[in-house]
């Protein structure tokens, strides 16, 4: 079997990392070890530089409609940049399925159209892997929804990769870090740590191009930080340089707001990983209770003194917050990694390849004519999309 896996991020730029073991293998969605179920994996030829969603969408199903090589299925991170090629399996005219990771709950927009639009471009994926249960217990509200597509996936971190900074010397304090660009509560984080004093190493990603928001630096900025918190701006997906830092700390702070998605996720998994406890806002759409778990500590969203109580007494039970991250460790070893997230990934693709059916169009003029209309719905599909998250 073999699939055409694509990616938002630039893949060749993952994948010349991964090969200097400066990246890890999970941003990947298990796609690198998909040969041990016996699936080889075509790369998309990610473009040179950064194009329109629009673009994207005809530049992505060029690559896909004109790959020279044979394919079963298509393996997608996310369902930008395939819409044409979702749209063109929901009317017929292609005719390999199509496995996309689904990063929030399918929700029913207001506008009756949108919700039109939304309908049938659902129909253009055959299966739905969400990150958690809960995830898919809110999308079943959706007509859209169908429970025969949707399935949960155990996306984890790649062992082997921070396995190689487990043993870093830690830093002689008891130090938080915190890492992150999505939904983060810079107000409640700093506000907290502020108050208590504690050591903290603040990431804060920038955009080279001063004319960009940066909500994150914005918020910052404006909640002025005390000397005990040590804000360092990082330009770019630098996972690698992050975690040699992450690995020296004694636990990892993440802070959010309120959203409908995993948001932190990455940050939990690579806590996980390394083997560090947690502080962690309390969002249901993650997959782990850290309290039930034993990994870490969960805080309402916004509440300042709960962060100052969570921090503090890690901070003062060291022996507890070490015992944490061992329990941590395991559940990745057990559930959160990227060789388990490869396997259910493989099943998941064997299952939607053996159930496709042949579709047999009697006329060519109709794929024409579909074809036309599906770059119609193209334009109409993304401007729906943007509505119905």
């Amino acid at each position: 079997m073999k699939v055409y896996f694509y990616h938002t991020q630039n893949i060749q730029y993952c994948l010349s990392r991964m090969q200097q073991g400066e990246f890890p293998s999970h941003f990947l969605y298990g796609a690198c070890h998909l040969s041990s179920s016996g699936i080889d994996v075509v790369y998309h030829r990610s473009p040179s530089k950064e194009m329109s969603r629009l673009k994207t969408a005809l530049y992505t199903a060029w690559r896909v409609l004109t790959c020279r090589e044979h394919i079963d299925a298509v393996y997608a991170t996310h369902y930008k940049g395939l819409e044409l090629l979702i749209l063109l399996r929901a009317i017929g005219i292609f005719r390999k399925p199509i496995v996309v990771w689904h990063h929030q709950p399918i929700v029913t927009p207001k506008s009756k159209l949108r919700e039109w639009g939304g309908r049938l471009f659902y129909r253009g994926m055959d299966r739905l892997i969400f990150f958690s249960q809960k995830l898919v217990d809110d999308s079943l509200h959706s007509p859209k929804a169908n429970p025969k597509r949707m399935v949960v996936g155990h996306w984890g971190a790649d062992l082997d990769f921070y396995d190689r900074m487990r043993n870093q010397e830690k830093d002689a304090r008891f130090v938080f870090i915190a890492t992150g660009k999505e939904q983060r509560d810079q107000h409640t984080l700093i506000e907290a740590f502020n108050r208590t004093g504690l050591p903290l190493k603040l990431y804060i990603g920038i955009n080279p191009d001063p004319t960009v928001p940066n909500p994150n630096l914005d918020a910052v900025r404006s909640y002025k930080p005390a000397a005990n918190i040590d804000v360092r701006k990082i330009c770019g997906l630098l996972p690698y340089e992050i975690a040699l830092d992450v690995a020296k700390a004694q636990c990892v702070a993440i802070c959010c707001k309120h959203t409908r998605y995993t948001a932190g996720l990455t940050t939990v998994v690579e806590a996980l990983a390394l083997g560090l406890p947690m502080v962690c806002s309390r969002n249901p759409q993650i997959p782990i209770d850290f309290d039930r778990e034993g990994c870490g500590i969960s805080v309402e969203y916004g509440d300042v003194e709960g962060w100052q109580r969570a921090t503090s007494y890690l901070a003062s039970h060291p022996d507890e917050a070490r015992r944490m991250g061992e329990r941590g460790r395991q559940i990745a070893e057990e559930r959160f990694n990227d060789r388990q997230c490869a396997s259910e990934v493989a099943a998941v693709l064997k299952e939607a390849a053996a159930q496709n059916k042949p579709l047999y169009i009697l006329i060519k003029l109709v794929n024409i004519v579909l074809a036309i209309i599906a770059a119609v719905l193209l334009v109409l599909c993304i401007n729906t999309l943007r509505g119905i998250h």
